[in-house]
């Protein structure tokens, strides 16, 4: 095994999995018919010699190459022996015909090791994640002592899969308490002396770096696919053309930031941002060049949001921003855009009109805020576009009266 890996670079990386596969049913298989009688208790070479080997093997991977690497065989075993035991099922829908000499399958016997190959794989996917993970946290008090640190993860993980493994050998085969302590006696030796061959390995034979060190949340994230989840929810929640979030993304996001800010009396403000004419655009240019454009803008967009600023694409041609800022630093940024717009603008001579809300007494859902906002827009686009309104006359007015009838009753 050590020698396929040392010329993966050569052969590829898929010798060395393949062959890992291959030990795995081995190891289950002598695991539950073949012992050796020992002065310490009865010993399964498939478990002690095979098994001890594989999971170092795998540790090796993740040293020598990544945790996005190492997950592949994890996963592999894993997925392999399900589908195995349900093609098994599936046989034995079947009536079995007898061969010459009327020899028939030892049916029992599948059974046994169906079940066995079912629970030794998900022991070993606990136990390669486990040990990677203890590997990465015993860095930070050894890792000028390679040889210990290895020797710790691997012996900790053996024991935890010595008594998962013989607690299902028990039930399945009645398998007796000395086959568990002869293969811990022989799983404490095996790590011992994988641990040195795999130091005296990777002293003498492999140039390659070791991996990096990296946080234990990382890894995990890695070895279990999460970062490939976040990545798929993040993607789904996003407008295909601009990669900015969609409307569906804002009317949840919005929703929740609104009962924030009225929970906790932070201010919030919303900015409904319209490319002015784009009709025409798409009209005189075409659409591929009306895409363009609207690329171009939700990069003017995303660059003078705030980093705790959310930008959607709500529509065709128009951009919405919650921002945790209030009424007046909105409005700031409403021009900021604008101007922004028009000194980024190509032969179009692109400019935007904005209208700004924000959350008060008055407006006390995502429904209102984004109606007070789109009504400030339509007025800036009725008074001649290009521009950012974040409060109309009647706004005004009514402030005013607000103001004078509280300043009477005082």
């Amino acid at each position: 095994m050590v020698t396929l890996f040392r010329f993966r670079d050569r052969i590829g990386l898929g010798v060395f999995v393949c062959a890992l596969g291959a030990m795995h049913f081995l190891e289950t298989y002598l695991a539950s018919v073949f012992y050796v009688a020992l002065p310490f208790g009865m010993v399964s070479p498939g478990s002690a010699v095979l098994f001890s080997g594989k999971l170092v093997m795998l540790l090796l991977l993740y040293m020598k190459e990544d945790a996005a690497k190492v997950r592949q065989p994890i996963y592999g075993l894993l997925l392999g022996n399900a589908l195995m035991i349900g093609l098994v099922l599936i046989l034995r829908l079947h009536d079995i015909s007898a061969l010459s000499g009327g020899k028939l399958p030892d049916i029992g016997f599948i059974d046994q090791m169906g079940w066995l190959m079912v629970w030794g794989t998900t022991l070993l996917f606990v136990d390669a994640i486990l040990i990677i993970l203890l590997y990465e946290k015993l860095g930070r008090y050894l890792r000028k002592t390679q040889f210990t640190r290895i020797l710790i993860s691997v012996a900790c993980v053996l024991t935890f899969d010595q008594a998962g493994f013989f607690t299902a050998l028990h039930f399945v085969a009645g398998a007796p308490i000395a086959v568990f302590f002869g293969g811990w006696f022989a799983k404490m030796g095996a790590a011992f002396a994988y641990s040195a061959m795999l130091v005296a390995y990777l002293r003498w034979f492999e140039t390659r770096q070791v991996v990096a060190a990296r946080g234990l949340s990382d890894v995990f994230d890695t070895l279990t696919y999460r970062e490939r989840y976040e990545a798929l929810v993040e993607h789904v929640g996003r407008d295909g053309l601009t990669g900015l979030l969609h409307r569906g993304r804002f009317d949840s996001d919005g929703e929740k930031s609104v009962a924030v800010s009225l929970r906790a009396a932070q201010p919030l403000s919303l900015l409904i941002v319209d490319v002015d004419h784009f009709k025409s655009i798409n009209d005189r240019f075409g659409h591929a060049e009306g895409d363009r454009v609207l690329r171009s803008i939700a990069q003017v967009l995303t660059q003078a949001a705030g980093a705790q600023d959310q930008v959607f694409r709500i529509g065709g041609e128009e951009f919405a921003i919650l921002c945790s800022q209030p009424h007046p630093v909105a409005r700031l940024l409403g021009e900021n855009i604008r101007n922004a717009v028009k000194a980024s603008a190509n032969r179009f001579d692109i400019s935007v009109s904005a209208g700004v809300a924000t959350v008060n007494e008055a407006v006390g859902s995502l429904a209102d805020l984004f109606a007070l906002a789109d009504e400030r827009l339509y007025k800036a686009k009725s008074t001649g576009r290009d521009r950012v309104i974040g409060e109309t006359r009647d706004d005004a007015e009514d402030f005013g009266a607000r103001t004078l009838t509280r300043g009477i009753g005082g």
